[in-house]
């Protein structure tokens, strides 16, 4: 398979060559559902990473939010999308952190 160039752009059988990928998610129409997958998995390595830093244990943030251990590791598995901002919150309070949403 031989891909020419033609002023900067590519051209051949692939008709996503030289696209970016925020133009093929949205093409393919996944491009939200990636990014909310990212936001949590930064959001559950930052939690992972605050707890660690502090030297407190699934077990104990749990007792200390008042939730259950199961509750917990939702918040810290980074493919579980189901997490409260009220929940998010609380246990970023008890990391010493807070929480900041904005619109881009």
């Amino acid at each position: 398979m031989s891909k020419t160039r033609s002023k900067g752009k590519a051209t051949g059988k692939n008709p996503h060559w030289g696209s970016t990928l925020d133009e093929f998610l949205l093409e393919e129409g996944t491009r939200e559902a990636f990014q909310a997958v990212a936001i949590k998995e930064v959001l559950a390595w930052q939690l992972s990473k605050a707890m660690k830093a502090k030297g407190i244990s699934r077990n104990r943030l749990a007792k200390e939010m008042g939730t259950s251990r199961s509750q917990i590791s939702r918040l810290l598995d980074p493919s579980d999308g189901n997490v409260t901002l009220v929940t998010l919150q609380r246990a970023a309070e008890m990391l010493g952190h807070k929480v900041r949403l904005e619109l881009v």
